[in-house]
C-alpha cells in the first residue's frame, strides 16, 4: 500500500473526529449534566466544535463562566456521564468502515492513538467492533505524555510492529499533525472532523483529505 509515493505498512488514526462521530453522545452527557446542575442547556454545536480538543474544552463550552477548580471538580462527573452508554448514539463517520476494510484487505494494519483515556477509550472501540481488529491502542493515560508529544504516536508504531517512516497518522487536530510529524510520520489532516473554526492546512500536514472515502480512494489508487 502507498499513500503520497510512500511505501505504508499501517495507518494510524486519532479517536473522536477522525474514526468516530461521539458528539452525539458527548453533547447528551453535557446536556445531562447541565440539567443536573440546574443550567441552561448547553449550545450543542460549540459542544460538538470543540470534541478533540478534550473533556475540559466541552465544559468550558457547555457551562461558560466557570473557574478553573470548577471545570476539574465537574469533569469526572461529566465523564461518568457519558461512560454510562459510551455508543448510543455515537458512529463512525461516513466512508470510515469501508476505509478500514480497505487497509485490512490491502494486508496492512491500523491502529489508534487518542488523548482520550483508556477506560473510555476501549469500551467505545469494542462497542464499534473494532477492539479485536486494531492492531494497536494507545489511549492518553498509557503514558506520562499525551499528543502533541510524539511519544504515543510511537508506541503505537512499536505495538503495530510498523516503522514510523512507514506508517501514517490520520487526525483532526493540529496537535494529530504535530505529533504525527514530530515521530516521523506521513501526516494526514482529516478535514471532515471538529476543527472548531481551524484550518486544517494551516497544520502543515503532508496531506488534507475532505473525507475518509477520498483517503480511502487515494491509498486505493497507488500500485501496492
Amino acid at each position: 500500500m502507498r499513500l503520497l509515493g510512500r511505501a505504508i505498512d499501517a495507518v494510524l488514526f486519532d479517536l473522536d473526529g477522525t474514526l468516530v462521530d461521539s458528539a452525539p453522545d458527548l453533547v447528551a452527557a453535557m446536556q445531562r449534566l447541565c440539567r443536573e446542575l440546574a443550567q441552561a442547556d448547553p449550545d450543542a454545536v460549540a459542544v460538538r466544535s470543540v470534541v478533540s480538543k478534550g473533556g475540559r474544552a466541552m465544559l468550558r463550552r457547555g457551562l461558560p463562566g466557570l473557574d478553573d477548580t470548577r471545570y476539574e471538580e465537574l469533569l469526572p462527573r461529566f465523564l461518568d456521564i457519558y461512560a454510562a452508554d459510551i455508543a448510543a448514539l455515537s458512529r463512525p463517520f461516513d466512508g470510515v468502515e469501508a476505509l478500514i476494510a480497505a487497509i485490512e484487505a490491502r494486508g496492512a494494519r491500523w491502529g489508534v492513538v487518542t488523548n482520550k483515556p483508556g477506560w473510555l477509550a476501549r469500551p467505545l472501540l469494542d462497542r464499534l467492533g473494532w477492539a479485536q481488529r486494531s492492531a494497536a491502542l494507545v489511549s492518553g493515560d498509557c503514558l506520562s505524555v499525551r499528543k502533541p508529544d510524539p511519544a504515543p504516536v510511537l508506541r503505537a508504531c512499536e505495538l503495530a510492529g510498523v516503522a514510523p517512516q512507514r506508517c501514517v497518522y490520520v487526525g483532526d487536530d493540529r496537535r494529530d499533525i504535530d505529533a504525527g510529524r514530530a515521530a516521523g510520520l506521513l501526516t494526514v489532516a482529516a478535514a471532515w472532523g471538529y476543527l472548531d473554526g481551524e484550518d486544517p492546512h494551516a497544520w502543515r500536514a503532508d496531506w488534507v483529505a475532505a473525507s475518509a472515502d477520498e483517503l480511502h480512494r487515494a491509498l486505493q489508487s497507488e500500485a501496492a
